[in-house]
């Protein structure tokens, strides 16, 4: 057995032999690591671009209390750590010269991994984005129903589902995780994006949802072009995805809404999502321990 401390490790298999049953003692607070590391095992270790992944642990006592993981070029995404824990990861990952475009994490566990990020390498983090992590309780669709129906996307809406995949980054300032043409071609293999359209067959908006891991399923991206939005399209097909999430046996369906938005937040508290945590996302920038005087990394 491995001492106590944060074990790092490029290997997936090994990362979720070791930390899967941690993972999934809160399937709704590690919604992220659970869906990236679902997609990674069924779709190839460079789903997200050409640099490795990199995964860690911690084990305190014997036993697995904290873990992460980072698909370069997104940031760093870990589980919910103290404030000791935080600067102990910050320091080891400083110490081996990573750099770092950001971390997104819950609030307190972002502050206090941006705060130790910026004591072990002087980057100054800015705080980017703040959003909330909702659980379904008792779904409640939205009334009155736009007209139209639910539809699954499939091959033939590929150039759609591209345009709105980077529609839906550029308006949400968050990083691509694919090319859009390699997103649109994951969604469509596993059925895995919902359109609201009109009764003339036009679509007007879409819901997506991860693949079911660890009995959770995470309502994402939910999209509605600014020139369709105020119609009620965007809580008729997040209504469908959520019916089809428990239909297959979720037994928690979650979605993340950024705080910015008061429309969305107050929307999904209508269709019966309920809080679960509040999440952050720091920045940070082009720095590494390597680039601080004093420091070799």
């Amino acid at each position: 057995m491995r001492s106590d401390g944060w074990h790092l490790t490029e290997d997936l298999d090994e990362f979720l032999a070791r930390s899967g049953d941690f993972l999934r003692t809160r399937p709704a607070l590690h919604t992220v690591a659970l869906t990236v590391t679902e997609t990674l095992r069924v779709r190839g270790m460079h789903t997200y671009g050409s640099e490795a992944p990199v995964f860690g642990l911690l084990r305190q006592a014997g036993e697995v209390r904290a873990a992460f993981l980072r698909t370069p070029p997104q940031s760093l995404s870990p589980t919910r750590l103290t404030p000791e824990q935080a600067d102990s990861l910050a320091a080891r990952l400083a110490a081996l010269g990573h750099r770092l475009p950001g971390v997104n994490a819950d609030h307190d566990t972002a502050t206090a991994f941006a705060e130790a990020w910026q004591r072990h390498t002087g980057a100054t983090p800015t705080l980017h984005r703040r959003h909330r992590l909702y659980r379904l309780g008792d779904l409640t669709p939205a009334q009155p129903l736009p007209g139209g129906r639910a539809r699954v996307a499939g091959p033939q809406d590929r150039r759609q589902l591209m345009r709105w995949y980077r529609e839906f980054t550029a308006a949400a300032g968050i990083a691509q995780s694919m090319d859009a043409g390699s997103w649109a071609d994951a969604r469509i293999a596993r059925a895995g994006i919902t359109f609201w359209e009109t009764p003339d067959g036009t679509p007007v908006s879409m819901a997506g949802a991860t693949a079911m891991v660890a009995g959770q399923i995470r309502v994402a991206p939910v999209y509605t072009p600014a020139r369709l939005r105020g119609h009620g399209y965007a809580g008729a097909v997040t209504v469908e995805v959520s019916r089809a999430a428990l239909a297959a046996g979720a037994q928690e369906v979650v979605l993340f809404a950024d705080l910015a938005n008061p429309t969305s937040n107050g929307l999904y508290g209508r269709l019966g999502y309920r809080p679960v945590a509040d999440f952050a996302v720091y920045e940070f920038p082009e720095t590494s321990a390597a680039d601080v005087p004093g420091r070799t990394g």
